[in-house]
């Protein structure tokens, strides 16, 4: 007959860190580097549309006066 182990010792590893800690701090690792994008990207494409000089596109039509409905 085998020997008996005791259960303290059949453990395939130690505790380490808590899986449910790691887990949070992955996502929260994750949002902030989310949002920083986001951040980051409503400042690059503000900065590409506000151009000084820029002339906006006509949008009426040949012939016809702004506010008018032929």
């Amino acid at each position: 007959m085998p020997d008996r182990i005791p259960t303290n010792r059949a453990r395939q590893g130690g505790r380490g860190f808590p899986v449910l800690l790691v887990l949070v701090v992955a996502l929260a690792l994750a949002g902030a580097v989310w949002l920083g994008l986001e951040f980051y990207g409503e400042a690059i494409d503000t900065q590409s549309t506000e151009q000084p000089g820029a002339v906006e596109p006509n949008t009426t039509q040949p012939g016809t006066q702004p506010g008018t409905t032929p």
